[in-house]
């Protein structure tokens, strides 16, 4: 399935491919896009069910995900590229490393587990907006995202975030949370071969920073790097931090 995409930065520069969070669209990666693009051919993409791409009947797996990725990647001719995943993304990320490392020179899996924590709650969170809308549930999301300093110094970056999570299509959301719950590679993580950088968000309560410790002690030569300050969306939240790791992982591997 062809993912919405965008692609900015050089054509021939080399390709860094941007993975979303369950709930969010491409604008996640706002804080990263324009920067990354001064040297990174960048190519943001909607999951399945969010944004605009596509929304077909769920459930979904991450194996779906990743081929949706992997097809769409095919479409805009690109056979290889970096990339950085963030929670349901860096999931995807893993399958990538797993089942198809000739398309990645490097991955970057941020506030993300080989198993995430309390699977029950995404399979009840899939039944809630099937029948209430995704809006039901929102406010609890992004209450994840971001501290509370943060929110507090920010509240309308946490309204339009909010927002979007609440625009997002229930059966889309629905789909992609029964991923998460089914998502299970613990014992697969001595597989993935490809270079890692793991980043933790160190307030991140949707996956603590031990889900990511296990990532980097499970995947051959992983490097970790834990962020103060950040929640869940580390990425969206300390900028200052995270970009630059993406960059040097990045460019290491192009």
């Amino acid at each position: 399935m062809k993912l919405h995409h965008a692609a900015e930065g050089p054509a021939d520069g080399p390709p860094l491919v941007l993975l979303c969070s369950l709930g969010s669209t491409i604008d996640m990666w706002a804080p990263q896009r324009a920067e990354l693009a001064d040297e990174f051919r960048v190519i943001s993409l909607d999951t399945r069910g969010h944004g605009g791409s596509p929304v077909p009947d769920g459930p979904y797996r991450v194996e779906d995900l990743a081929g949706d990725v992997l097809e769409t990647l095919d479409d805009l001719g690109v056979a290889r590229a970096s990339f950085a995943g963030i929670s349901l993304g860096g999931a995807v990320a893993q399958w990538i490393g797993l089942h198809a490392p000739e398309r990645a020179g490097s991955l970057a899996m941020l506030c993300t587990a080989a198993r995430f924590p309390n699977a029950d709650t995404f399979r009840q969170r899939a039944e809630t907006v099937r029948a209430e809308g995704v809006g039901a549930i929102a406010d609890a999301v992004v209450a994840r995202w971001f501290t509370e300093d943060f929110a507090d110094a920010e509240p309308d970056t946490v309204r339009r975030m909010r927002d979007q999570i609440a625009s997002t299509p229930a059966e889309g959301y629905a789909g992609c949370a029964e991923a998460v719950a089914a998502w299970d590679v613990l014992d697969e993580l001595g597989g993935i071969g490809v270079p890692t950088l793991v980043v933790s968000g160190i307030e991140d309560p949707a996956t603590p920073p031990e889900h990511q410790q296990i990532l980097a002690d499970g995947i051959p030569g992983a490097r970790l790097e834990t962020v103060t300050n950040a929640a869940h969306l580390a990425s969206f939240q300390r900028p200052d931090v995270v970009t630059p790791l993406l960059r040097e992982h990045a460019k290491g591997a192009s």
